[in-house]
């Protein structure tokens, strides 16, 4: 019996050790979730930037057509069934190159009768001077009376005169046998055989083809007259003012051009100043009739605040941004917008030169006053880099 509650004691003593040890831990656990309860989690990491106030030139964007240099409506001088079509349709012709011929045989005859013409002139020149220098030897020794002798000289100034007409009709004749080989005025590309082999072309009348110089190419395009003038200060200076050019609305075709021209007057249906853009164009992809957008500089401003498009909040019809303060707390600051400049935006009002701006971790911001661990990122261009171009504010 003794045995047998001395083996009771011992087995409770071995399940009650277990329990305070458990109680134990479970007292340290609970001990430790208040600790880490009670501490306040680390301030949210953001990346600012630091304003910096640079020159930025501010452009607006405007619609314009591509449009050769030179066209040229090649048409028939002469008159005469085409003989031969001698160039690729679309193709490109240098200067000089045939492109038709006419049949060339009625006017080398004509050629023919102009050179026979001039030769029988040319003899009856010759024979009305001969009887005209026998007649003042005549004369001087009073043989002959002074009418005779006039009307000779009369005769000899009439058959200079018929030289001279049949050496100008031999000159046409000649030039209307050349005019049947039609050859290129200029370097382009040709559109399409209007005239065929075999068909009657008309002088002057008849269509053949069409050229168009490729390089370099034009660009026009028309500003209102606020931005035209306001332009003009910055396009007015002795350098070449270059122009960025997007074609077709396609962001890979961006191209720089060069202003060259600016009318001399305002287009007084419309209100607006035509402006011209010379681009380079050496292998022939740009065509004439390309919908372009033209980025020009209107004005330019010296001390340009800019932050990244991302960093500006709108609520409601107000924007704002958040600014660390010098104690890393996020402020809300609101601020009056401008035009873009690439991803940036000018801010107009409610920023100054030194702000510290957030750019990326906004989200993390929940509300004015909060505590932040600020880490400076750059944004700014180098000193050096040419000024930024900004577009028109939307």
């Amino acid at each position: 019996m003794g045995s047998l509650n001395q083996r009771a004691r011992t087995t409770s003593g071995r399940g009650i050790l277990p329990f305070l040890l458990l109680m134990a831990l479970l007292a340290g656990c609970e001990a430790k979730s208040e600790e880490a309860a009670a501490a306040p989690p680390p301030p949210p990491e953001v990346d600012v930037v630091n304003i910096v106030a640079q020159p930025v030139v501010l452009s607006e964007s405007f619609t314009g057509r591509v449009e050769a240099a030179e066209t040229v409506e090649l048409r028939s001088r002469v008159s005469g069934y085409i003989e031969e079509v001698a160039f690729e349709e679309g193709e490109l012709v240098e200067q000089g190159d045939l492109l038709f011929q006419i049949d060339p045989r009625p006017y080398q005859a004509r050629v023919g009768d102009a050179q026979a013409e001039l030769a029988q002139a040319r003899s009856q020149l010759a024979q009305a001077g001969s009887e005209a220098e026998r007649a003042r030897v005549l004369l001087g020794r009073q043989a002959i009376s002074q009418e005779v002798h006039d009307q000779r000289q009369s005769a000899l100034s009439n058959a200079r005169a018929m030289v001279d007409a049949a050496e100008a009709a031999l000159q046409t004749a000649e030039l209307d046998l050349e005019y049947t080989r039609i050859t290129a005025p200029v370097s382009g590309r040709a559109g399409r055989a209007m005239v065929t082999r075999g068909n009657l072309a008309n002088a002057d009348q008849s269509l053949l083809t069409t050229l168009v110089t490729i390089d370099p190419i034009h660009v026009y395009f028309e500003a209102d007259e606020q931005a035209a003038f306001a332009s003009y200060a910055l396009l007015s200076g002795e350098e070449p003012n270059s122009l960025k050019i997007e074609l077709g609305g396609d962001a890979t075709r961006q191209f720089t051009g060069t202003l060259d021209f600016i009318d001399n007057r305002l287009n007084p249906n419309t209100g607006t100043l035509q402006f011209r853009a010379l681009l380079a164009n050496p292998d022939g992809r740009i065509r004439p009739g390309e919908f372009a957008r033209v980025e020009m500089p209107v004005a330019r401003l010296e001390q340009a605040l800019l932050v990244d498009g991302k960093a500006v909040l709108t609520d409601q019809d107000r924007r704002y941004v958040y600014v660390v303060d010098e104690n890393n707390l996020a402020q809300r600051r609101p601020v009056a917008t401008g035009r873009q400049v690439d991803e940036r935006t000018v801010i107009s009002e409610g920023l100054a030169a030194g702000d510290r701006v957030i750019v990326n971790g906004v989200q993390k911001v929940f509300m004015p006053g909060m505590e932040v661990s600020p880490q400076t990122v750059s944004a700014a261009p180098a000193a050096d880099a040419q000024p930024a171009i900004a577009a028109r504010e939307d």
